[in-house]
């Protein structure tokens, strides 16, 4: 039987493509690797909704920040409805038929986790750690590697600075780790994310010292890990127990179908993927899956 690749698909030039077995097994698989590290570290296992509302995203400077890649939901507007119908020919429903978009679809899964803390105390030292689909508007969609909609692992973590930056160090080795047992050479680069506003002492620091790193195999990032400061504790009331201040945060993402696409393209097939993620947890590197 000839392999469908990721980046052959029916759907990846629009950005929705699906998976079959084979790739379902491997994306199960690595997912739950992937939540096994935060587990293992003391990550609460968590479940976020797959919208938000547009006004607690704006109030992260979301829509600023990210134009580019913002996504919205609206329902339909039933009296508008009978006289502006669906296009058939565009394939949509005109502006005119749709009532106004109150809700955002997140492109990172950790704005849920902030969200839901608002207003909250934390320990110096909480994690958390969930999967969700999340959805980014790009110029172009290819196969596995650049989607419409996707999965995201992320581990993340509310509290002290040094907890914040810890949390990223110790993830950081054992990125590194996987992909040598994987034999997936990936490059580290330092990115930036535009959490603060460009006029800030924030973002003079980030210059001077980045807020982003990205692991990259070829030219696709598959995986981040990210600090934001206070950022988030500040904007969502997140407070430390210990202190009464605002909590830092940091995430470690994994773009689950970029694990896919570049595991596949490294060893040819689903099988051979496969293959290498079992082995790789054999040997210890994978640490543990639960």
């Amino acid at each position: 039987m000839t392999m469908t690749t990721p980046e052959q698909n029916v759907g990846a030039t629009t950005g929705l493509p699906a998976l079959g077995p084979e790739g379902t097994r491997l994306l199960r698989l690595l997912d739950d690797t992937f939540e096994g590290w935060g587990v293992a570290a003391g990550a609460r296992p968590m479940t976020m909704p797959p919208l938000l509302p547009a006004a607690d995203l704006a109030k992260l400077d979301y829509y600023d920040n990210f134009p580019h890649q913002a996504v919205v939901a609206a329902p339909l507007d039933l009296e508008r409805r009978a006289t502006t119908p669906f296009d058939t020919t565009a394939g949509r429903f005109p502006s005119d038929a749709l009532e106004p978009a109150a809700l955002g679809l997140p492109s990172a899964s950790c704005y849920a986790v902030y969200l839901t803390h608002q207003g909250t105390q934390v320990a110096d030292d909480a994690l958390v750690t969930i999967c969700s689909w999340c959805f980014r508007k790009e110029t172009h969609y290819e196969g596995m590697r650049r989607q419409l909609g996707f999965r995201m692992r992320e581990v993340v973590a509310i509290g002290a600075r040094e907890h914040a930056e810890n949390h990223l160090a110790e993830f950081t080795t054992r990125i590194q780790s996987f992909a040598k047992a994987l034999d997936l050479p990936l490059r580290r680069e330092a990115a930036c994310d535009p959490f603060f506003d460009k006029g800030s002492s924030k973002a003079v620091l980030q210059r001077l010292t980045p807020v982003k790193y990205e692991f990259l195999y070829e030219d696709l990032a598959i995986a981040s890990v990210n600090t934001h400061r206070n950022f988030f504790g500040e904007r969502c009331d997140i407070t430390l127990e210990s202190t009464g201040g605002p909590a830092f945060t940091s995430c470690v993402a994994f773009g689950l179908e970029r694990w896919l696409s570049a595991l596949t393209r490294r060893h040819g097939s689903w099988a051979s993927a496969e293959r290498a993620v079992l082995e790789a947890g054999a040997s210890g590197a994978a640490g543990p899956v639960i």
